[in-house]
């Protein structure tokens, strides 16, 4: 066993402190992850992730990827590998192979009829509306179905029968015996199996029945020697019925313990919900990057040592709660401030001509890549009479306060010179289409000009040289922080349709041509961006990852 630094500990680490001290299992760690292939991976997951994979390690210990695949209607192996590619870009590595409940369908089948011969399982005839009457409510008890005294013979036979396709859809299922007067609803004879013809991505037409979830996942937790079940709050009601499985088919106890979801502002964590989103067309598909999916989040240009960082610093908690997004997202300007190469770029565009500089003379200036790094590397950028500069960075008549580009001040050019704007060019409607000023020829960057002052500096593309670019700006998916937190409205009444804006009239320096897809960078003065999926050279793309600035402040500060 790895050794275990002495530092403060989560509730989920004290307990399995405990059950080494107790020597239980030998003091072995086994965990899992077990999404269901119905769906993309969310931010919610990501914390599931990093928790079972790092609990693992903590320990010396193994995790299991595990697919919890029990509803064929739902799940495709397009959701299979799209797990698969998440946890490992957010950089963890399952032990073995990835393993499938549909492996397990044998055993489990034999699981069912070891309870039915105990007299803990029987077919019922009742309909679904029947079923749910007969449960009751959590404050009435729930009346035994008509068919819950059949004899083990009569119910091996049916079961038998149901797997060899000789009922409708529907017509019966088997339920287990547990207590109809239970305050616990999931303990009132639960439904464990159910006929549904669907083709399965994995084992296709080879069953027509199908164990439900509740049976399918404590029973496969224990069949792969889980010691720690590690799931999210809503499942602590599922427990005793788990509980109540392992000890009447006497099979591995894993222990399941619960800690709380980890909802996100302004974010959804529910995989039906985003489904809706997407079938509707609000967004363009899983991995569009205003989703907080985390395919979304990698194309939007997250990185995962971020996502891991937001998972360790929010930690564990036995209460649900709302994470502000705000810490997230200043998780991922941390990580992207230590590792990304500062560029040129101009969004919004208005030109910018010397008057004095000479005409047809352009000249490459050295650049930084990243001041962060211990020893930063340069690059080459060409400057020319003919420039472009942002709208909002000029102001005919401008404040005092104003730091930028106004007509008689100074202001000076990134790595360039010192300017002072001289005047301005209107089109017939007054509108400003040129701003002119005049450049000090001895104030290139680094050098000392007595007398010549500036409080500004802007970015800027040489004209001559900038490449066009389209560049994809993010706002928040929804307008309000907790869009699912209306009994009274529906989450999509809160879809703020500004959320993209695209701008296909971005000026960018001409080595973000050449730049490869799925790279980030610092837009100086803008924020981060990323080279989406589909950029090339012949059409670069940029997706806004998240700004320079953020709300967010540690609570000690």
């Amino acid at each position: 066993m790895s050794e275990i630094r002495e530092e403060s500990k989560n509730f989920i680490e004290v307990i399995i402190d405990e059950d080494i001290a107790a020597g239980k299992h030998g003091g072995r760690i086994h965990t899992r992850f077990p999404p269901e292939p119905n769906g993309y991976l969310h931010i919610g997951h990501a914390t599931a992730i990093c928790l079972n994979f790092s609990i693992a390690k903590k320990y010396g210990g193994k995790t299991n990827l595990r697919f919890d695949d029990t509803n064929p209607v739902t799940e495709d192996t397009e959701y299979v590998d799209a797990i698969k590619k998440d946890v490992q870009w957010l950089g963890f590595q399952w032990e073995g192979s990835e393993l499938y409940a549909s492996d397990y369908f044998d055993t489990l089948y034999g699981y069912a009829i070891k309870l039915i011969n105990k007299g803990l399982a029987y077919v019922d005839d009742s309909s679904a509306d029947e079923i749910a009457e007969q449960k009751g409510t959590p404050m009435q008890a729930g009346t035994e179905s008509p068919y819950r005294n059949r004899s083990i013979e009569e119910n091996l036979r049916l079961f038998e029968g149901m797997k060899a396709g000789e009922f409708e859809d529907g017509a019966k299922v088997l339920r287990a015996k547990v207590d109809m007067t239970s305050p616990n609803m999931h303990m009132r004879d639960p439904v464990i199996y159910r006929i549904k013809r669907a083709h399965h991505h994995r084992t296709g037409d080879q069953w027509c029945i199908y164990p439900m979830y509740d049976f399918a996942h404590g029973q496969s937790d224990s069949i792969e020697g889980i010691t720690h079940s590690l799931c999210s709050l809503e499942f602590r009601h599922h427990r005793p019925l788990y509980n109540w499985f392992i000890e009447q088919l006497e099979i591995f106890p894993s222990r399941q313990i619960e800690f709380a979801r980890r909802n996100v502002s302004y974010m959804i964590t529910s995989k039906r919900k985003l489904m809706k989103l997407v079938q509707e067309g609000l967004v363009t598909s899983w991995d569009d990057p205003r989703m907080p999916t985390i395919s979304g989040m990698r194309r939007r240009g997250y990185p995962a040592a971020a996502i891991r960082n937001f998972c360790d610093r929010v930690g564990m908690a036995k209460r649900d709660n709302v994470i502000e997004v705000e810490l997230l997202e200043a998780c991922v300007r941390e990580e992207l401030n230590a590792t990304t190469d500062r560029m040129m770029a101009v969004l919004d565009p208005i030109k910018l001509v010397i008057t004095n500089y000479p005409d047809g003379k352009s000249e490459q200036l050295t650049a930084i890549n990243n001041p962060e790094l211990e020893t930063p590397t340069t690059r080459e950028i060409p400057f020319s009479k003919t420039l472009y500069i942002e709208r909002a960075d000029f102001m005919e008549d401008a404040p005092k306060k104003f730091f930028r580009l106004s007509q008689g001040r100074n202001v000076r050019l990134k790595y360039a010179y010192i300017i002072h704007c001289d005047g301005v060019v209107k089109d017939k409607d007054g509108e400003i289409i040129e701003v002119q000023c005049s450049y000090y020829e001895n104030s290139r960057s680094g050098s000392d000009v007595s007398g010549v002052k500036a409080k500004g500096t802007l970015h800027w593309v040489s004209a001559e040289h900038a490449i066009d670019g389209q560049v994809n700006v993010y706002d928040r998916l929804f307008t309000d922080p907790e869009p699912t937190g209306h009994e009274d409205k529906d989450f999509t009444e809160f879809y703020n349709p500004d959320s993209l804006k695209i701008n296909k009239n971005a000026k960018l320096e001409p080595a973000l041509a050449q730049v490869p897809a799925k790279t980030a960078f610092q837009f100086m003065r803008l924020g981060y961006f990323y080279s989406d999926d589909e950029h090339t050279e012949a059409m670069p793309i940029f997706n806004k990852t998240v700004g320079l600035k953020g709300a967010w402040k540690p609570k000690n500060k």
